[in-house]
């Protein structure tokens, strides 16, 4: 009987340790990504934009001057194109820093890792990439829905 309750200690033991452990790696994590930007171009490179680890528009670049001889449809266009990438490769970074508290403990294995819904978090479409599923491009989609805006 004793044996068993210095196993059960020794793996609560173990188990609180892990915890601890664990927390000092999220708040490390954390602090990585609290000042952690991403930047990208739109692919028609007339724009550049740069979000912050939570997808939020920290700057906006309109770049040589592309952008005097764009259509308000072309420019908001590439906007959102920028910044949709941006997102993405940002939530790409978040989940590869955040992917191994998902796993569980190595010495305590009842101890599973955090289940994350990421496109709950990251919203959706963001975690797809261009035309994921798609025939069209999110792009011509973009394009079309903004054409569709009659109030310029």
């Amino acid at each position: 009987m004793s044996d068993m309750r210095e196993t059960i200690e020794q793996r609560l033991a173990q188990a609180m340790a892990d915890l601890e452990t664990t927390q000092t790696a999220v708040a490390r994590a954390e602090r990585e990504l609290a000042d952690a930007t991403s930047t990208a171009r739109s692919p028609d490179r007339a724009v550049e934009v740069t979000v912050s680890a939570q997808g939020d528009l920290t700057e906006l670049k309109f770049l040589d001057g592309k952008y005097r001889t764009m259509s308000a449809t072309q420019l908001a266009a590439s906007v959102l194109e920028a910044a949709q990438e941006a997102r993405a490769v940002m939530a790409r970074r978040v989940m590869s820093t955040f992917e191994p508290f998902t796993r569980p403990s190595d010495a305590v294995p009842e101890l599973a890792g955090v289940n994350v819904d990421w496109h709950k978090i990251f919203g959706p479409g963001v975690l797809d990439g261009p035309g994921a599923g798609e025939d069209r491009s999110s792009s011509s989609r973009l394009r079309d829905e903004i054409n569709e805006d009659t109030e310029d």
